[in-house]
């Protein structure tokens, strides 16, 4: 095999450089190095890509089962525990079950929030239960207080879950992006292949 001699365009008034000689083997290696960096970025991609796709999968699925099992639904479409002058923005999920994050939070937020407010005029479990303490023979307070700590916990924990549901579409989305990257990878890669064969006889022969 020979070298490729790269000449320099000469510069008026100035001594001109000696030629670049590029050799064959410092295109190869240079086209050896890029096919590496391009295998290792497609595999990253691909293996990011599944992961991230059955952890979605895996944070969804959680969710709608854990949602499912506790069997809670929203109140039927013009019953008096649902109405639009008190909820109006729980119309759109009347008689539905809460299996879904988006479910959860208009339940946490909607439902049990404004029934707790109602039960005790605003005051927070903590204010209730402080002030049951320093009254323990009053007998409406300490009933207040439980309720308040019934409701503020499954309003907690049905907000968990609608957390979880958002980093797991978070997941899905993040997972298309890199499922998609992979794809433009692998062509990328599979042409550069093809291509690079070609150069190397090439060269094999200059």
């Amino acid at each position: 095999m020979s070298t490729a001699t790269v000449p320099v365009p000469p510069i008026a008034g100035v001594r001109s450089p000696p030629a670049i000689i590029v050799g064959p083997r410092t295109a190869l290696g240079f086209v050896a190095t890029r096919r590496v960096v391009e295998v290792i970025l497609t595999i990253v991609l691909g293996a990011g890509a599944g992961l991230l796709f059955y952890g979605s999968h895996f944070g969804l699925n959680m969710v709608h089962s854990q949602l499912g099992a506790q069997a809670i639904s929203f109140p039927a479409k013009g019953s008096a525990a649902l109405t639009p002058a008190e909820f109006p923005d729980l119309q759109r999920y009347a008689g539905q079950k809460v299996d879904t994050g988006p479910k959860a939070k208009a339940y946490a937020n909607g439902f049990i929030n404004r029934h707790l407010a109602a039960a005790a005029g605003g005051q927070t479990y903590s204010q209730v239960s402080a002030a049951s303490q320093a009254d323990p023979t009053n007998a409406k307070l300490s009933a207040t207080a439980a309720t308040l700590f019934k409701g503020e916990t499954l309003r907690g924990l049905l907000l968990y879950a609608w957390g979880w549901s958002v980093v797991s579409t978070i997941a899905l989305y993040a997972a298309i992006g890199a499922l998609v990257g992979f794809l433009i990878m692998l062509l990328g890669t599979v042409g550069d292949f093809v291509a690079d064969d070609k150069l190397a006889r090439h060269m094999s022969h200059v």
